[in-house]
């Protein structure tokens, strides 16, 4: 199986370029192109292996949910010219994400089987169970690291650290949840729980925006909705739609990202597997078919798109 592992762009007037996790980005002075590639990663560490198909799928239902929540949080988008590429305004990152839960799962239940009850600074109650529904959604903010883990951390050390202003973090946690809320909204719309995801955002010309994808099973644990009663009672493991299944695999196979810790084999069915749940999360999250596409000139297609936009007079009227 093909797959987009990573792009070697130059274009004209290019000022820059990083290679991230799963995305490569082009700079433009005021404005970047982030292509998103078919790289994996989890826990903070890139798999050797790409999987076919999961760079469009998590770009195109980002660009879906970017634009089902604009007129409510301002976002970077400019463009989204081709299923790999969306175009956008060049931000400020701040230095950490947000991360919302509104159900106790994931790394929070792990920390949370630990013994601890409070995370981030944010204290929960005693007597639950994974998966279960929290009393109200909490924000957990992470540092966001450019190398290595991102680190859980409160709000009060956030402000301790002038990692971003008290004017900017009161924004941004309304912000998060006004985003949950919506996200929690149009997951019921699919049949699915929106459990937990993270959001990122950055200032350009003064102003905050959301930047990155948004609501994509990458950045965001959905849990389907029809049995979720039924299988808490019953103390059985929710059927769930994330990026999770791949942590559980690396889990099961010893490796959680730790010094010394080896990836275990990406196998050809291991691979293939994978790319399938990816395109069962994109129907299933869409309600759309994935289209097939052709990989031998995927990297041509990508490239042309963006000399394209890049050339167009309306995006450079909205820049």
């Amino acid at each position: 199986m093909q797959a987009l592992k990573e792009t070697n762009f130059n274009f004209p007037g290019q000022t820059g370029f990083y290679r991230g996790k799963v995305r490569d980005v082009y700079y433009f002075d005021t404005i970047m192109v982030m292509v998103a590639t078919d790289r994996i990663s989890a826990f903070d560490v890139i798999l050797p292996k790409a999987i076919p198909d999961k760079g469009r799928i998590l770009n195109q239902i980002a660009a879906k949910n970017l634009q089902a929540t604009k007129s409510l949080v301002p976002n970077w988008v400019i463009s989204t010219p081709d299923p790999n590429v969306t175009i956008g305004f060049k931000c400020a990152t701040f230095p950490v994400e947000m991360v919302v839960r509104g159900y106790l799962a994931g790394h929070a239940w792990r920390e949370y089987r630990s013994g601890k009850r409070s995370l981030c600074g944010v204290p929960l109650p005693d007597g639950l169970k994974e998966n279960d529904k929290l009393p109200h959604p909490i924000i957990t903010p992470t540092t966001k690291a450019h190398v290595g883990h991102d680190e859980d951390i409160s709000k009060e050390e956030i402000l301790r650290r002038a990692l971003v202003t008290e004017t900017d973090y009161r924004l941004l946690e309304e912000y998060t949840l006004t985003l949950f809320s919506k996200g929690t909204e149009l997951a019921a719309q699919r049949g699915l729980i929106l459990v937990d995801t993270k959001y990122e955002f950055g200032k350009h010309n003064g102003t905050i925006y959301l930047i990155d994808e948004v609501h994509t099973p990458d950045s965001s644990r959905y849990f389907y909705s029809d049995g979720y009663e039924k299988r808490q009672r019953k103390g059985e493991p929710q059927k769930q739609l994330s990026k999770e299944f791949v942590r559980q695999w690396l889990i099961e196979n010893g490796f959680q990202g730790k010094e010394g810790q080896q990836v275990p084999d990406m196998t050809p069915e291991i691979v293939q597997s994978i790319s399938g749940r990816y395109r069962e999360l994109y129907q299933q999250v869409t309600g759309e078919t994935l289209e097939p596409v052709d990989y031998d000139r995927i990297a041509v297609r990508i490239e042309q798109s963006i000399l394209n936009s890049l050339n167009s007079v309306n995006l450079q009227a909205k820049v």
